[in-house]
C-alpha cells in the first residue's frame, strides 16, 4: 500500500524536483501539527494569507454558517447574495471614497488580470509599465508584468507593450508617458525580499501617473490586512491607487481575491462588450463569508496596533554577526544573508526545530519573516531562539 507521500509524488503536478514533504494533519493558532504530533511554528503564513493564524474560530464558524445556507449559485455578478455585497460593503467602508467597486476574483493573479484588461479598457491604451523584480502572479499576465526574466524566459512570447523601471527610483519615472494605460506596482515589494519604498518616490509616481492620465495599481496582495502595520499599505505613504489589488489574507484562509476602484473605471466592464470580465467562483459565497468574519476579527481584537512592537522585537532579537540586514514593515520582514546556500542551511535546520520559514523568489539570499499578526512576543522569541541557533550551527 503507498504512502500518503508516494501518492503525492505520483499523483500530485510537482514544480520542483525538492518539495518540503512536510505532511500536516491540523493546524491552530500560529502552529501546524504533523501526524506524531509535532509543532511547528508557521513564520511565513502560508506565503501572506493566514494574517489571523489557522482555523480561528469566528471565521470556521461563518463558513459552517454559509455551508448550511448555500454555496455555488451562479457565475459572479449575476445574483445578489448576501456574503458577497456584505464583504464588498464592508471592503469600500474602509477605503477612500472613489475605491467603491469591488470585483471579486478566485485569486491575486486572476486580480491582476482582470485589472490590466480593465486598465487597457478605460484608458483606451495598451502599454504597462511595471517594475524590476517585482511578482504579480503567474498566470499568463501576471507573469508578463513580473520582473524577472529567469521565471518568464521559458514561456515567451507574453504580452506586448510591457516595460519595466527601477522600484523606487525617481529617475525612471520620466518613462511613463501619455501612451501608459498603467503603472501596476506593489506597495511594498515582496518577492524582492521586501523593499519598502520612500515615500517621496511613490508620491512622485502619484504625481507622474496625475499628469499622464495613467492609472496608478497598487498591488496589496501581500501588504495589505495589518501585515505592514496598516490596514492598507497605502496608508503609509499618502497616497491613493486608482486600482486596488487584494487576495491572500484577504479571504481569511478562503481563496479570494479583488480588483477594486471607481465606479466610473469598473463600469467599463459593462459594454462593448457587455461581460468585459467573467469569473466563475470569483466571489464564492463561503470564501466571502470567510473573509468578512477574517476583517471583523482583525479590527474588532486590533491586531493591527500591536504590529509595529512585534516588527521591532524581530529586530532587536534577530542579530549576528551572519545577518547582514533585518528589513521590511511591520510583520512582512527579510533576514538577508551572505548567499542563498546559507540561507538554504538555515531555512532547513529551522524547519528540523519547528520554525517554518523560506526565502524569496528574487532574493534568494533572505529569509522570509510573515508570521500571523496574532503572534505573541513569548512565541517570537522563541521562533527566533530557533533562528539563531541554525545560525550558530553554520556560523
Amino acid at each position: 500500500m503507498p504512502t500518503l507521500r508516494q501518492l503525492f509524488l505520483a499523483n500530485n503536478a510537482q514544480t520542483t524536483d525538492f518539495p518540503l514533504l512536510l505532511e500536516f494533519e491540523r493546524a491552530e493558532g500560529i502552529y501546524m501539527y504533523n501526524k506524531e504530533g509535532k509543532a511547528y511554528i508557521d513564520l511565513i503564513s502560508g506565503i501572506g494569507v493566514s494574517n489571523l493564524g489557522h482555523s480561528n474560530p469566528y471565521v470556521v464558524n461563518a463558513i459552517k454558517d454559509q455551508l448550511d445556507k448555500y454555496m455555488h449559485l451562479m457565475v459572479y455578478g449575476e445574483y445578489v447574495q448576501t456574503p458577497q455585497v456584505r464583504f464588498a460593503e464592508k471592503l469600500v467602508s474602509l477605503l477612500p471614497a472613489h475605491l467603491q467597486s469591488v470585483y471579486f476574483t478566485n485569486s491575486g493573479a486572476e486580480a491582476v488580470e482582470g485589472t490590466l484588461k480593465l486598465a487597457k479598457r478605460f484608458t483606451g491604451r495598451y502599454e504597462v509599465i511595471a517594475c524590476n523584480n517585482s511578482y504579480h502572479g503567474s498566470t499568463h499576465g501576471a507573469l508578463s508584468v513580473m520582473g524577472n526574466e529567469e521565471f518568464k524566459q521559458a514561456y515567451r512570447p507574453l504580452l506586448p507593450g510591457v516595460s519595466f523601471i527601477r522600484f523606487n527610483n525617481p529617475d525612471d519615472l520620466e518613462l511613463i508617458t501619455d501612451k501608459t494605460a498603467c503603472v501596476i506596482i506593489e506597495t511594498v515589494q515582496g518577492e524582492a525580499g521586501i523593499r519598502v519604498p520612500d515615500a517621496a518616490y511613490l508620491k512622485a509616481l502619484r504625481h507622474r501617473c496625475n499628469e499622464t492620465g495613467t492609472l496608478l495599481i497598487l498591488d496589496e496582495i501581500q501588504a495589505a490586512f495589518g501585515r505592514t502595520g496598516k490596514l492598507f499599505a497605502f496608508e503609509h505613504f499618502g497616497i491613493e491607487p486608482d486600482i486596488l489589488l487584494l487576495a491572500k489574507a484577504l479571504g481569511g484562509g478562503m481563496p479570494v481575491g479583488a480588483f477594486i476602484s471607481s465606479n466610473q473605471i469598473m463600469g467599463v466592464l459593462k459594454e462593448n462588450p457587455i461581460l468585459g470580465h467573467i469569473t466563475t467562483f470569483g466571489g464564492h459565497p463561503v470564501c466571502c463569508a470567510a473573509g468578512l468574519a477574517a476583517l471583523e476579527v482583525l479590527l474588532n481584537e486590533n491586531l493591527i496596533a500591536a504590529v509595529a512592537e512585534k516588527e521591532a522585537l524581530f529586530k532587536r532579537l534577530l542579530v549576528h554577526p551572519a545577518i547582514k540586514e533585518v528589513r521590511g514593515k511591520g510583520l512582512m520582514l527579510a533576514a538577508e544573508f551572505e548567499s542563498f546556500e546559507l540561507n538554504k542551511k538555515i531555512i532547513d535546520r529551522c524547519i528540523e526545530n519547528g520554525v517554518i520559514t523560506d526565502w524569496f523568489l528574487h532574493c534568494s539570499n533572505s529569509m522570509r519573516i510573515a508570521p500571523p499578526l496574532i503572534i505573541t512576543p513569548d512565541e517570537i522569541e522563541k521562533a527566533c531562539s530557533v533562528i539563531i541557533e541554525a545560525i550558530g550551527f553554520y556560523c
